[in-house]
Parts: structure tokens; sequence; C-alpha cells
């Protein structure tokens, strides 16, 4: 087989990933009204691809995992039409489930690439099921269930120390000089004066006072605004929400790129580095162009957000995919970051069931649909 069409395949997945992925991270900013879509989408996929930077340094055993070794036998590890049937039939699934607006696991749709070509190629004595099960699925199905109890639980407990705290949307925390009387003697006809400020006309210096102090935001002024800094509860918030967001992105970009990386590696044309900033580029690609459709759904379809809640989905997200990427574990940022806002709608009540129930069903069809691709693909090309 050409080694160019391999290196096409490995694109087209890169893109296909983007397209579906990129705008699983910045959901929650869109959902509650902290970024338009098209900031977010902008946002993310810079995360991303600083991600997919930092995984030439971090992810070199997801590299080694998604080639197929442990899988399949040592003789088809690398071999190019093995891993073009594996990239190509993951990326028409993937492909499609953006086309119709569904968040899709990636890496779900390798898992079904890898075992279909495997199977296509040694037989089904050839697989290492016990592998296979234990090293992907069970990783894959445990992780949307950690992320959805993760914010379940969290999110009560914040509001539960939020009430306790008395924090309101108008809180505000002021650092800074304090507005004060100083006596400052100037000159006997005016030896009653005062000045506010720190220091008299003959220059004797006035002490300094920093405060610190926390109320509403009517309640603590910072005096001269240029000499301290007030921040409240909402604009924190955000800020926490935007930094959560390029978080889960970050994790995403730096969790799914060695995946992909693995099919332009056996092309041969790029080293590691190479290989990741190429999925990288193609990831941002796929995300610029196609997020739209997958991009609703997260920020709309699935539930009602407010700032603060989205920020509890996001840092559970972020969490968990960069504990796994650390460990080596393969687990689907789709299926943490969906499971994460499956917690989120079931906590507030606004799960949208219809939703829940399509996304479900991609997931179930995700993998055999690859695997059927993948198998079909093998034999036609092998």
């Amino acid at each position: 087989m050409p080694l160019a069409l391999l290196f096409v395949a490995g694109l087209f997945l890169a893109w296909s990933n983007g397209a579906n992925d990129n705008v699983k991270g910045v959901a929650t900013l869109v959902g509650g009204g902290t970024l338009g879509r098209r900031a977010a989408l902008l946002l993310g996929t810079g995360a991303t691809l600083l991600g997919s930077f930092a995984a030439v340094l971090l992810s070199g055993r997801l590299l080694a995992a998604f080639s197929g070794k442990g899988i399949v036998p040592d003789a088809l590890v690398g071999a190019p039409t093995f891993l073009f049937a594996t990239g190509l039939g993951a990326a028409l699934v993937v492909s499609f489930a953006t086309w119709r607006g569904l968040p899709v696991s990636t890496t779900h749709a390798l898992v079904g690439g890898l075992s279909g070509a495997g199977l296509a190629a040694a037989g089904a004595s050839g697989i290492s099921w016990s592998h296979l099960g234990v090293v992907f699925a069970l990783p894959l199905l445990l992780s949307p269930l950690a992320a959805a109890l993760l914010v379940m639980l969290a999110g009560p407990s914040l509001t539960r120390l939020g009430a306790r705290l008395s924090l309101r949307s108008d809180s505000c925390l002021c650092v800074g000089e304090a507005a004060q009387l100083v006596p400052v003697p100037v000159a006997a006809a005016r030896s009653d004066a005062v000045l506010l400020g720190t220091a008299d006309f003959a220059g004797h210096a006035a002490p300094a006072r920093i405060i610190a102090r926390f109320g509403d935001a009517a309640s603590c002024p910072v005096h001269p605004p240029a000499r301290g800094v007030r921040v409240t509860l909402a604009s924190a918030l955000t800020a926490l929400h935007v930094l959560s967001a390029i978080a889960v992105s970050f994790a995403r970009g730096l969790n799914d790129t060695p995946k992909i990386a693995a099919i332009l590696l056996t092309a041969g044309s790029l080293g590691p580095g190479g290989a990741m900033a190429a999925v990288g580029g193609g990831m941002a690609v796929g995300a610029l162009l196609a997020a739209a459709r997958v991009g609703r759904t997260m920020s709309d379809d699935i539930t009602r957000m407010s700032p603060a809640q989205g920020l509890v989905a996001n840092l559970s997200t972020s969490a968990l995919v960069l504990g796994a990427s650390r460990l080596g574990m393969p687990v689907s940022t789709t299926h943490v970051s969906v499971g994460s806002l499956f917690g989120l709608g079931r906590m507030n009540g606004g799960l949208v069931r219809a939703t829940m129930r399509r996304i479900l069903l991609a997931w179930v069809v995700t993998l055999p649909a690859a695997f059927g691709a993948a198998w079909v693909l093998h034999r036609l090309v092998g």
C-alpha cells in the first residue's frame, strides 16, 4: 500500500476528531452564556493545539497503545494496511456522527477499528480479547459514570459551601489602600485641618493602611482605584470557567493526539513530534470548518446550565482526563465531558432525556460500526 494513502487516512481521522471533539471542552461556556460560539471554538481549538504539542513529552504510552501492540500479533503492529483500515474506518464513523450532530468517541471508534482490522488480518484467534477488554473497554465504560458521579457529588457540596459562607452573585472582595482621614498639621491658621491622602504639604508621610474587605459590591470600595483591586464573585467565576474550559481542551489534545499520531508515524515521513504536530493541525482545521452541529448539541440540547454549574462540569472533566493521560489510560474525552453534562442535568433537573438517548445509542453503535468498516476496508485493500 502507498504510504501516502496511510498519511491521508491519518489526517482525515485528525480532521474528523477535531470536528467532533474540539467544541466539547468549551460547550459549557456557550451553554452558560459566558462566551459566544465562535470565540469559544477558537479558545478550545487553541488550547487543544497546545495539548497536542505537550503530548510529545507526556503521552508516549498512549502512542504505543494505539499502534495495535498487545491487541494483534506483533507482525501486524505498524503494518500499513492494518493501520489504514483502522484509521479510515474510525474516521468514517466519526465523520458520519459529526454530520448528525452527535458527540461520539474517537477512542471508541479506534478500538473498533483496531479490532475489525485485526480480525480481518489475523482471525479471531489473533486478537487479544482480554487485553482489549481490560486496557480499553473498562476505562471507556467507567469514565462517563465516574464523571457524572463526580459532578453530582461536587455540585451540591459547593452549593452548600457557598450558602455557609453567605456567597451571593454580587459578593465582592476588595484589597487596597483604605480611604482614611489623616490629621496633618499644615499651618497655625489651619491647625484643625485634615487631608485625605498619604502626605502633608511639608512632606511628612502619613501612615499607609492596606485593608481587605469582603461584602457586596457597594460595601467594599478601594481608594484610590488605581491602588487597589476589587473582584466580584461573578467575575471570578467567569475567569475560572474560562480557565477550566482551557484545561479540558488542553487535556483533550494531550489524550487524543497520540492515538492518531500512531498512524502517521507508520507512514514514515514524520517523527513522533512531527506526527503529533500534524495531528494537532488537522484537529484545528476540522474544528474550525465542521464543529457547529456537535457544538449546538453539547451546549444547548443536553441540559440547561449556569456558569457556576458549567465550571463544576469542566473541572470534573479535566481532572479525570488529565489523570488518565498521565497514567496512559485511553479514556474518551467525549464520554467524560458528556458524562459530566449528564450528571449536571441530573443534578439540576434539566436533563433532556431524548438527547441523552440519542447520544447513548450513538455510543453503542460507534464501536461495531467502526469494527465493520475497518474489517471491510482491510478485506478490500489487504
